[in-house]
């Protein structure tokens, strides 16, 4: 992902669809509802589209099927739901915010956790609807060469959102790596790793080379950077990075605090990334300096 290298056919898609997972998310916030409400939405949008790694359009395990998860937490009182090894369940997130309200565990995996989306009458499909062409061509590729994606082809979806009343919240999906195996589970479902919110500092979904993150406790840590450290939402984003680096690590972060403050950042050469605010929208691919 580079200025020039990306499939132009590609490009637009991704710009097409963070428009519109932004505008999903603007629109419940333009109506002074909860940032909870938004960044479900939001990433409901991506799931959605087959350009992302979520949903409908997650690249395939070694075995050749298709193993979704997905967290969403409420930075009000910091209650959570996230999921794992889906198969069947068309709307992880939706899942993952049933769970959180309703369900009496935080994190449910496999065949329970659909067993569970089924029970409480979320959408089911067979796996084959969420396989789209190319992530097949991936995963072929991949397994000619035994090659396997820690470094290249990862992708998350993920949303944060400050509301009217100040509150935070995050929203996270992801099918993982191409060609993972023995049900490897990221960081994206990790309340605290890939995903978290707390109104006292800041909502935060993460991308990258999960292993790292996980060990770093990367959404946790920027958000107690900010809380305890008194660092600003960059800077804490920016040492997070630092860390997870210093590991081995590579990815991106975003970010926003109670007071409105968003932020933003990558190690890798691009980042799909947009922002909405009361002054417009954005949307960006590579470095700031890179972006056409």
């Amino acid at each position: 992902m580079r200025p020039g290298r990306l499939p132009p056919e590609q490009e637009e898609c991704a710009r097409a669809g963070l428009e519109r997972a932004l505008q999903a998310g603007a629109v419940i916030l333009e109506k002074r509802e909860a940032a909870v409400d938004a960044v479900e939405a939001a990433v409901r949008e991506l799931e959605e589209d087959s350009c992302f790694n979520a949903g409908r359009g997650s690249v395939l395990t070694a075995e050749g099927c298709i193993e979704l998860d997905a967290a969403i937490m409420d930075g009000r009182d910091r209650s959570a739901g996230a999921v794992a090894g889906l198969r069947t369940t068309r709307a992880p997130i939706s899942l993952a915010r049933m769970l959180m309200e309703q369900g009496p565990h935080v994190f449910l995996s496999g065949k329970g956790a659909d067993q569970y989306a089924r029970e409480h009458g979320l959408e089911q499909v067979g796996n084959s609807w969420f396989e789209v062409p190319e992530r097949r061509r991936q995963l072929e590729e991949l397994l000619r060469e035994d090659g396997f994606d820690d470094e290249v082809k990862y992708g998350t979806v993920g949303a944060v959102a400050v509301d009217v009343d100040g509150h935070v919240a995050v929203a996270t999906s992801t099918g993982g790596l191409t060609a993972k195996r023995w049900g490897r589970v990221g960081d994206s479902p990790l309340i605290g790793a890939g995903t978290y919110a707390d109104d006292r500092s800041a909502a935060v979904s993460a991308t990258g080379s999960g292993e790292y993150f996980i060990r770093a406790v990367a959404a946790h840590q920027l958000a107690e950077r900010v809380r305890l450290g008194c660092e600003s939402l960059q800077q804490a984003l920016d040492a997070v990075l630092a860390d997870i680096a210093l590991l081995g690590g590579k990815g991106g972060l975003i970010a926003v605090a109670p007071n409105g403050d968003a932020a933003w950042g990558f190690t890798t050469p691009a980042m799909y990334r947009g922002m909405a605010d009361a002054g417009g929208r954005t949307v960006r691919i590579y470095g700031e300096d890179d972006d056409r």
